[in-house]
C-alpha cells in the first residue's frame, strides 16, 4: 500500500469509528464505491489501524481471571470471550496481550524483554503501544527458522524493537542443532554464553504455547525432518514452549529434540521476574493445563473456553 492510500485508509477509519458516519456516506464523500471503503476499513483492523477496546467486560471471563489468579498462584489473568470464529482467537489474544505489555512496560522499569514466535506475538506487536524506551533490550529467547517467514523469531524480537525504539538483540542460531553434541558445541562459544545470561537476566518475557497438531508453526515449519509429532506423542508431548516439548504435567519430555534446542531451558523462566503465556484455542487445551501444572507462567492471556478447560483440568487433576 503506497502513501497516499494509507492516507485514504486512515481518513476512512476517522470518518466511520471517530465521526459515526455510515459507509454509504463515506463513499459519497469521498467518491469512491461502497464496497472500497467496506474493503478499507476490515484492512484497517487487520493492520492494526484501527484498535477496539471494550470499557466493559464479560463477568464470567472476569470470574475466571480471579480463579486462576487466587487458585493458580498467578499473577495476573487476561481472559477473553472465545469467539465464534477460531481463526480470530490468535488476533484477539494478540490484541490483549499487546494491551497488558503496553501498561507494563508504562508502569514498570523494564530493562530487558525476551520474545518467543508465533502468529499471537506477532498480533502482539501490531498492537503494541508505540513508544521510546533507549534503555529497554528486546531479545528473541530461541533461535530462529534458517528461511524467511514473517513469524520468524528475528523478525518478531526487531518488529517490537523498532515499535518502541528500543535496542535488540537476537539469538543468532536455528532452533534446533543437528544433535545434542552439536548444541553443546554451538553454546559452549562465548558469544552464546553471554546471550543466554542476558535472556537469564529478562525482566519479562512474552511466550506463546505451540500443540502437536498441524495448526502449528514449530509442526509445519521448524520441527527437523528426522522428527515426528508421533513420536513426540509417543513420548508424551502434548505442547512446547520455546521450542521444548514437555507433557501433561508441563515438565520437560525425555527425547533428544529437547537436548538439541537452542534456546533458555524451561526450568530457567523461574528465574524471569514476570512471564506471560499467551495462547488459545480448542487444540492447546492440554498444553495450557500442562504449562500452568508446572507453573511455567505468571501471567496467562487466553480465551475463556480453553481457559476454564484448562483450569478444570488442573484442578480436577484430569
Amino acid at each position: 500500500m503506497n502513501q497516499s492510500d494509507e492516507q485514504i485508509e486512515a481518513r476512512v477509519a476517522w470518518l466511520y469509528f471517530m465521526e459515526g458516519l455510515t459507509q454509504a456516506d463515506i463513499a459519497e464523500k469521498l467518491g469512491m464505491t461502497r464496497l472500497r471503503v467496506n474493503r478499507m476499513l476490515v484492512e484497517a483492523r487487520t493492520s492494526g489501524l484501527v484498535s477496539i477496546t471494550l470499557n466493559s467486560r464479560f463477568s464470567s471471563c472476569t470470574a475466571l481471571e480471579q480463579k486462576l489468579v487466587r487458585d493458580l498462584g498467578l499473577k495476573a489473568a487476561i481472559i477473553i470471550p472465545t469467539p465464534q470464529d477460531p481463526a480470530l482467537i490468535p488476533v484477539l489474544i494478540g490484541q490483549a496481550t499487546g494491551e497488558y505489555l503496553s501498561h507494563h512496560l508504562s508502569e514498570t522499569n523494564v530493562k530487558g524483554l525476551g520474545l518467543g514466535w508465533g502468529a499471537t506475538l506477532r498480533e502482539t506487536i501490531r498492537n503494541m503501544r508505540t513508544g521510546r524506551y533507549p534503555d529497554l533490550c528486546v531479545n528473541s529467547m530461541m533461535g530462529g527458522l534458517t528461511h524467511g517467514l514473517e513469524l520468524n523469531t528475528f523478525e518478531t524480537a526487531s518488529g517490537l524493537a523498532n515499535r518502541l525504539n528500543a535496542q535488540c538483540q537476537y539469538l543468532a542460531a536455528p532452533i534446533y542443532a543437528g544433535s545434542p553434541e552439536s548444541r553443546d558445541i554451538i553454546l559452549a562459544q562465548d558469544v552464546f554464553r553471554e546471550a543466554f545470561e542476558r535472556i537469564s537476566a529478562n525482566d519479562i518475557a512474552i511466550l506463546s504455547i505451540g500443540d502437536l497438531s498441524e495448526r502449528s508453526l514449530l509442526v509445519r515449519y521448524g520441527l527437523p525432518r528426522d522428527v515426528s509429532t508421533d513420536e513426540l506423542r509417543e513420548h508424551g508431548a502434548v505442547g512446547d514452549i520455546l521450542g521444548q516439548f514437555y507433557d501433561a504435567n508441563g515438565s520437560v519430555i525425555d527425547h533428544p529434540l529437547n537436548r538439541r534446542a537452542i534456546a533458555l531451558p524451561l526450568d530457567g523462566l523461574s528465574r524471569i521476574p514476570t512471564v506471560v503465556l499467551a495462547s488459545g484455542g480448542e487444540n492447546k487445551t492440554l498444553a495450557v493445563a500442562g504449562a500452568l501444572r508446572a507453573k511455567r507462567a505468571s501471567v496467562l492471556v487466553c480465551d475463556e473456553d480453553t481457559a476454564r478447560k484448562a483450569y478444570d483440568l488442573v484442578r480436577g487433576g484430569a
